[in-house]
């Protein structure tokens, strides 16, 4: 009789999917099979105190392009944009007309390439579902930045476990939704299973800096790699300091048996510690999702753990259709890249300015990227204007703008002065229109209203 670890390697081996990560996956199988919950106790750990601060190192001025030639940038880029109304993948969404995410990522790449005249690498790990999009977007686009064909990592599948057996779960109705993203994690078994970590070290390629492709703040900055290289530390992750909109996200802390630096996300936070979970002055450091990784130091961890990092597992609980709450429970096992960090002897953290965290994650953050509160340079980066000292203007909208496209009937106001900006109701910005301070707009009647041209400061606006 096969056990539930056969029928899963099975099920995964049918996919095609690549045997590195059937092993991961098996290993964290087993950890939930085992009865392990994964969670880390308040008392079993202690707040990351000696985080270097991005502003103590040494600012690179006579930077060695040499090392741009032994690194590798790796963006994430399996996300649709379904939460925004985007049918295609997320990196697809335009930051100003005609220019999208993956514009800016490959521009970024190419004037890297140019003003320091090395081969940097760009490797892009899509999904099966961002796959086609971003390869022929590139290949019409950015043709200059390389076959699209040999700039992709593509992710792999896990299947979805009956909650009360383990088994992997059958639904005919959609067998599609049989399926889910591993995590982000996955990307050290694609790396290792690809043939790609091996290709990188044979071409002298050492150093990866890893990012999600939605956070357009995480470019390749010449201080972090020079320091990077220099320390000689295995992984680093970037930080930065956790707010009140962060206290539910993953921190930074130190676990007391090893004094080795984990990531503890809030799925993995006992309940009755869940009040210091979210003390932002206690635990002040959460992660960006910006990782640089030694490959040397992964290829040599990974072999001595059977080609499997030994990671903590997540369990979402979920029904089979995540629609349908009548459908079977399942568990959807995941894994984050930044836990990684616990793997590594000597791994090391760096409090980096917020501005290196810039993700877009609704159409609020979109809205604002759009304005002139954010500048756009010719390399591909995107800053905050510098009179804004990298504080971000607050935006708050209704539903009624939940999607991409009904941002393009709102118009686009100027927000370079804006702190924070409230809109509830259907409206659309004239041409002209300024925001300063604290403002916001209200229509309760139903129809679209127009907002004038004109300069609205510290005011609440009734339409």
């Amino acid at each position: 009789m096969s056990t539930q670890a056969d029928l899963i390697r099975e099920k995964m081996t049918s996919k095609g999917v690549m045997n590195s990560a059937i092993l991961a996956f098996l290993r964290a199988y087993e950890l939930v099979a085992s009865g392990s919950r994964g969670e880390i106790a308040e008392s079993e750990i202690t707040p990351a105190g000696a985080v270097q601060d991005y502003h103590s190192l040494s600012q690179q001025e006579n930077f060695d392009p040499t090392l741009l030639a032994k690194t590798v940038v790796i963006k994430l880029n399996g996300g649709l944009g379904t939460s925004m109304g985007l049918e295609k993948v997320k990196s697809l969404l335009e930051v100003r007309p005609g220019v999208t995410f993956l514009d800016l990522m490959a521009r970024q790449i190419l004037s890297l390439r140019k003003d320091t005249g090395s081969e940097v690498r760009f490797l892009l790990m899509n999904s099966q579902a961002s796959s086609d999009d971003t390869q022929q977007y590139l290949a019409k686009s950015v043709p200059e930045i390389g076959d699209p064909a040999d700039l992709e990592l593509l992710q792999n599948w896990a299947p979805k476990l009956v909650r009360e057996t383990l088994d992997p779960v059958s639904y005919a109705a959609n067998p599609d939704l049989e399926w889910c993203p591993p995590g982000h994690a996955d990307v050290y078994p694609t790396l290792a299973g690809s043939g790609w970590l091996d290709r990188l070290l044979e071409a002298g390629v050492k150093y990866a800096f890893i990012s999600n492709s939605d956070n357009l703040g995480a470019v390749l900055d010449p201080t972090l790699l020079a320091h990077f290289a220099g320390s000689g530390v295995p992984v680093l992750m970037e930080v930065t300091r956790r707010t009140d909109a962060d206290k539910k996200g993953g921190h930074l802390a130190t676990r007391d048996s090893d004094g080795r630096l984990i990531l503890r996300e809030v799925a993995q936070c006992p309940e009755e510690d869940l009040g210091s979970f979210q003390d932002i002055a206690k635990h002040q450091f959460f992660n960006t999702n910006n990782i640089w990784v030694n490959l040397e130091s992964l290829k040599e961890v990974m072999s001595a753990t059977n080609g499997v990092l030994e990671l903590p597992v997540i369990q979402n609980s979920k029904t089979v259709d995540p629609r349908d709450s009548s459908t079977t429970p399942v568990y959807q096992l995941e894994q984050a890249m930044g836990a990684a960090i616990e793997c590594f002897t000597g791994a090391a953290a760096v409090n980096v300015p917020r501005s290196r965290f810039a993700p877009v994650k609704s159409t609020n953050d979109l809205f604002a990227l759009r304005s002139d509160a954010y500048e756009l340079g010719e390399d591909g980066q995107v800053k905050l204007a510098a009179s804004r000292e990298g504080k971000p203007p607050v935006i708050n909208l209704s539903s009624e703008y939940k999607l991409v496209d009904a941002l393009g009937d709102l118009g686009q106001p100027s927000l370079i002065d804006a702190t924070e900006v409230s809109i509830d109701g259907p409206i659309t910005f004239e041409n002209g229109c300024v925001l300063k301070g604290r403002v916001s707009f209200t229509n309760a009647s139903g129809e679209c209203r127009k907002v004038a041209s004109g300069t609205y400061e510290n005011q609440s606006v009734k339409l």
